[in-house]
């Protein structure tokens, strides 16, 4: 094992994470719209039982995305988690009332009343994709930040600090540039059409299923819009190349290129479109009745149409964290990473996965053993 290639390696561990995550947002992509799919109180909740059986999975693995990009590219984790933390200390913030919300919205003595924690879940169910979607993007569009590796060893810097964030915006920034909120609402549009979907399979109530058929057409139509136009614009646009020294440039039709080159990815990219197609298409025009599995083929594809794109992102000689401040302060898989050490007991640590993923499989068949109805106890 070369150095280079537990570097490819680590980085295919967190995309793989980060599509994961992506398809567990069905949880926020619910909540969203949880309002209008439950009809009255006793359906909203429904609704809030069947997500709140999942949500501990989807902030499990958003921590786990978190540990593991500290543990492998600790760079990349201090300049955006230190540097854009007004980004994602908002994103934690809504996580950290959705699990207040679960806990208690019909808690005897709330205060508040149910609806106000209702309006927290909704507001997590759009405020977290849409931040984490953005957070994505800017693999591609870039963020403004400086890095200055000497300050560390430089005795007489006034801030001994590896990187700092070029204004005062600390992340929220990123949210002014016009195809970073193309594609935040793409990925919030997604989490809808996966909610809706996981809702109908795990949900055994017609007026349910017949209010997401009608749901999923309004969240698939936009989202379609939506990623078509941000995926047209970044096999079009410029992209941040490295060259063997390690000096980043700019590459005309970079994404394309490492595409045209991984050729793998691409078809990853395109089995994964055609299977949430499918399962769109599978609910609103087949109309499944009783039994809705669309969830699954809707789920992998998602994951195989994250994981291309974040593959996309840093493999192929490419910086998969730009910088729009200073070009060669963009992060790259070599400058960026641990210590060979460090990544190669990581490797062996990570081949524990494979049984950590089949006891979560396990889990969620036994949790989902039994579809809920209205003469369940209701929990939320």
């Amino acid at each position: 094992m070369t150095y280079s290639f537990l570097q490819h390696y680590w980085w295919f561990v967190v995309s793989l994470l980060g599509a994961l995550l992506v398809f567990l947002l069905f949880v926020q992509g619910a909540n969203s719209v949880a309002r209008s799919l439950g009809y009255n109180d006793e359906g909203r909740r429904l609704v809030y039982n069947s997500t709140g059986r999942k949500w501990e999975f989807t902030f499990t693995t958003l921590v786990t995305f978190g540990g593991a990009f500290f543990a492998s590219f600790p760079l990349f984790y201090s300049t955006s988690f230190g540097g854009a933390y007004w980004l994602w200390m908002i994103i934690l913030f809504t996580f950290v009332l959705q699990a207040v919300s679960y806990e208690f919205q019909n808690k005897i003595g709330n205060i508040l009343g149910p609806r106000t924690f209702q309006f927290f879940l909704t507001l997590n169910g759009i405020v977290g994709p849409l931040l984490l979607g953005g957070a994505v993007a800017t693999f591609f569009e870039g963020s403004n930040f400086v890095v200055e590796k000497g300050n560390l060893i430089d005795a007489g810097a006034m801030t001994p600090v590896i990187s700092h964030w070029g204004n005062a915006s600390h992340g929220l920034d990123a949210l002014l540039n016009p195809w970073v909120l193309v594609f935040g609402f793409a990925v919030v549009f997604l989490a809808r059409i996966l909610g809706i979907l996981y809702v109908m399979n795990n949900i055994d109530d017609e007026d349910i299923r017949s209010r997401g058929s009608v749901r999923l057409v309004g969240a698939a139509v936009p989202f379609l819009v939506l990623f078509v136009a941000y995926l047209v614009h970044l096999l079009l646009k410029d992209g941040y190349a490295v060259n063997a020294e390690g000096l980043v440039y700019m590459e005309p039709y970079k994404y394309l290129n490492n595409f045209i080159a991984m050729w793998y990815l691409l078809i990853l990219l395109l089995i994964g479109v055609v299977l949430v197609l499918w399962a769109i298409y599978a609910e609103i025009v087949k109309r499944q009745s009783g039994n809705s599995k669309s969830i699954w083929p809707a789920g992998i594809g998602t994951v195989l149409v994250v994981l291309a794109l974040l593959l996309c992102a840093g493999w192929n000689n490419t910086a998969y964290y730009p910088s729009t401040a200073a070009l060669q302060s963009s992060l790259t898989l070599q400058n960026s990473c641990s210590s060979e050490f460090t990544l190669r007991t990581m490797f062996y640590v990570s081949l524990l996965v494979p049984f950590v993923l089949a006891y979560i499989v396990y889990c969620w068949r036994a949790i989902d053993k039994k579809k809920l109805t209205r003469n369940e106890e209701l929990h939320y």
